[in-house]
């Protein structure tokens, strides 16, 4: 599809809160800027500062989380009785070297990078939230909106558990979001309602024995053999006592144990994910998990130790704000500008949102148009079309204008 032909899309109409070109190139500068100073979780400082700068510098009144990094922000009053569309943007990037070459916006932090695309969802949100603010003033807002500029997506459980501790909910109604998406054009947006992503749990397991020489493994815990059976032998049960269509799956990272090839070792560990399709397969996870390791290693002498750490539920989009979305974005560029999108078997913290209230997060194209590589996200060389900041834009400010008159609460 061709930026020329974008406007003439059947379904778009005329709507305010588009984008002027000199805030768009304002917004290009300070995605750029976030991109090459990225941070880590719950170490956004920086980040935090240039964000409250500038929505101070257009009258706003932001307010840093308890955390000490993130913040909200009101566009029009909460009068107790009409509830806020909340927009939120993760800020935080990955612990991954940038390896893009050719662009003056490389990291300049060593082992550091937005890999994930967080600076375009901070950098749509604050421009929406500047497009929003002016819309405002001018008496246009329907309804009160919380910008929402959440920490540590990546760190799990994420960093929405902390943001609601510090009240980004209270008030709101609703809440939308963006992800980058590599394999969607920038210029269209991808929408599923229902589960969008998957739950992502990490799993560390200890095996322990007495040890002993490989000559005699009647005499001792072979832990290397236990260590084995529980790697492919979990999976399998976990097949048998889970419905199939809850997808749930443990995959192995790593495994370690011995130094000797005649020596039975008395330690191994063990460490993966398990993710899940479904909250019900999710909330069952733990105690599954549990039974199926315990099983495999009594049956083989092992002494086990499990530390099951959750992570992040399934995002499951709400249909009503999913048709919103959906509304919101044929009335900017049409109805060619939305495609179906597949669930995801990654993870993402604006779950726990969704567990409070109702949502949806929608796939944000950011391939270059013509683009046939084949790109992902966590990559070193991740890029995107900067075209999708205006797509992202123009979404946000077009869900809040029509959010008023679109379904009840």
């Amino acid at each position: 599809m061709s930026r020329e032909s974008e406007n003439d899309l059947p379904g778009s109409v005329e709507l305010p809160g588009t984008l002027s070109e000199s805030l768009r190139a304002e917004l290009i500068a300070f995605r750029r800027d976030l991109h090459m100073h990225p941070e880590l979780g719950n170490q956004e400082f920086r980040t935090t500062a240039v964000i409250k700068a500038r929505l101070e510098k257009a009258g706003l009144e932001p307010r840093v989380l308890g955390v000490g990094t993130g913040l909200m922000c009101d566009i029009g009053s909460w009068d107790g009785v009409t509830p806020a569309l909340a927009l939120r943007a993760d800020i935080d990037a990955l612990p991954i070297p940038d390896t893009k070459v050719g662009v003056p916006y490389r990291s300049t932090v060593p082992d550091r990078a937005h890999a994930c695309g967080h600076d375009i969802h901070t950098t749509t949100v604050l421009g929406a939230g500047l497009v929003l603010a002016e819309l405002h003033r001018q008496g246009l807002l329907p309804r009160p909106v919380r910008l929402i500029f959440q920490p540590a997506e990546e760190v799990l459980p994420g960093g929405a558990p902390d943001a609601i501790e510090s009240g980004v909910l209270e008030g709101v109604g609703r809440i939308i979001g963006v992800h980058c998406d590599p394999r969607v054009d920038a210029g269209v947006i991808g929408l599923r309602p229902g589960p969008i992503t998957s739950a992502c749990d990490r799993l560390e397991i200890t095996l322990d024995g007495p040890g002993g020489h490989t000559a005699r493994p009647h005499l001792t815990t072979d832990l290397v053999t236990a260590a084995a059976k529980i790697v492919t032998e979990v999976p399998a049960l976990l097949a048998r006592r889970v419905d199939a269509r809850s997808g749930l799956a443990v995959t192995w990272g790593r495994i370690e144990s011995g130094h000797a090839c005649n020596v039975i070792p008395q330690h191994a560990e063990l460490s993966g994910t398990v993710r899940c399709l479904d909250l019900p397969g999710w909330r069952a996870a733990p105690d599954l998990v549990h039974a199926a390791i315990d099983e495999i290693a009594t049956l083989h002498r092992a002494k086990s130790q499990i530390n099951y750490i959750r992570g992040v539920p399934p995002v499951v989009n709400d249909p009503v704000v999913t048709e919103l979305l959906r509304e919101a974005q044929t009335v900017r560029r049409g109805v060619y500008a939305i495609e179906d999108t597949e669930q995801s078997l990654g993870g993402e913290d604006f779950s726990w949102y969704l567990e409070q209230v109702p949502g949806a997060m929608a796939r944000l194209g950011v391939r270059v148009p013509g683009d046939t590589a084949k790109r992902d996200l966590h990559r070193g060389d991740f890029d995107v079309d900067e075209e999708s900041i205006r797509v992202g834009v123009e979404l946000f400010t077009a869900a809040a204008l029509l959010d008023a008159g679109h379904g009840k609460e």
